[in-house]
């Protein structure tokens, strides 16, 4: 075992606060790229074969990237194929997300488990540092782990889900082989789709909330809500209930992730409070109250308890009280509302 590995907690008296290389010169949030980039393939010769009970899946049911994951394997069936471990809600930024220890008493036991793969283990900071003992970046969720060779394959959300859909197919009845996220005649408008998704809405939500001075914050939240309008003018475009018409895309999965926490947590929390989800976009709305209430995939992968508990608790560089606000209440709205 490497001599670095980290077993227990790490020494987290100091302030918990964003490292300066995450900011450019505008004061502006620049989220740095993820390291471990290893595919699933069904090539001959794969490093990383698709194989039942091969692979696992490190996430917190608070982040959104690693919400991506939960999602999309359940949409294609694989919770019998990758198997997964959920960490406490609470992050802290000089010690990593944590799992539960063994015997702790925690607020809904049922969403999270001590590490199985790895005795002693104390959060993700360990799974990076026995990856590679040299691991200089971040220690984010999801992780993608390898069992047989017991290593990291991948900490891209964007490129597990890919791996999801599609490396794993022979294992998988016909109903779920037939799921297609990424669609030929859609990859285009879906790729275009992204990129503005990404940078304005996923990401953009945090460029308010961690914008260092107001200028920065003034241009993260016009973009966040210029691209919220784009979405809104969009889907008065198409009949179907989701992103692209009559079948669930991964426009549908990437989009959703922020949308659900929009209302609960970053309005208050990152300061996006120009508008709410509920109260001035219907269309936005419709479309969330749908995934959610008529697609287990979404309701059953998404803890508002989790989300919400995580984020106020643990960014305590924007809400140093730890303090988690009541409302919205509900969190969601029902269906026909």
């Amino acid at each position: 075992m490497p001599t670095n590995i980290v077993t227990t907690q790490n020494d987290s008296s100091q302030e918990d606060k964003l490292p300066a290389s995450m900011f450019n010169d505008k004061g502006d949030m620049v989220r740095p790229a993820t390291v471990f980039r290893n595919f699933i393939s069904r090539e001959p010769g794969a490093r990383f074969p698709p194989e039942k009970g091969r692979y696992h899946l490190y996430v917190s049911y608070a982040c959104p990237w690693a919400h991506r994951t939960l999602i999309v394997r359940k949409l294609k069936g694989l919770e019998e194929v990758i198997s997964v471990t959920a960490v406490h809600y609470h992050m802290s930024l000089s010690t990593s997300w944590r799992f539960v220890e063994p015997g702790e008493e925690v607020e809904w036991p049922e969403l999270t488990t001590p590490d199985p793969l790895h005795k002693g283990f104390w959060g993700t900071k360990a799974l990076y540092y026995h990856a590679d003992p040299n691991y200089s970046a971040r220690f984010s969720v999801p992780i993608l782990w390898d069992k047989k060779l017991d290593t990291i394959v991948s900490n891209e959300s964007s490129e597990i889900i890919r791996m999801l859909y599609s490396e794993f197919d022979d294992l998988l009845p016909q109903d779920k082989r037939s799921v297609d996220l990424y669609p030929e005649s859609l990859r285009a408008i879906i790729d275009e789709t992204n990129i503005w998704t990404y940078d304005d809405i996923n990401n953009g939500v945090y460029k308010c909330g961690m914008a260092q001075n107001q200028e920065a914050y003034g241009r993260a939240v016009t973009n966040l809500f210029t691209s919220l309008d784009r979405v809104e003018s969009h889907l008065s475009t198409h009949s179907g209930p989701y992103y692209f018409g009559e079948k669930i895309t991964e426009a549908d999965v990437r989009l959703y992730v922020t949308i659900v926490r929009f209302d609960p947590v970053y309005v208050a929390l990152f300061k996006t409070n120009k508008g709410m989800i509920r109260y001035q976009y219907p269309l936005i709305h419709r479309w969330l109250r749908n995934l959610y209430w008529n697609v287990p995939a979404f309701k059953e992968t998404t803890s508002f308890e989790h989300i919400k508990f995580h984020y106020f608790r643990s960014l305590t560089m924007v809400n140093s009280g730890g303090v988690v606000p009541e409302g919205p209440i509900p969190h969601i709205l029902p269906v026909d509302a």
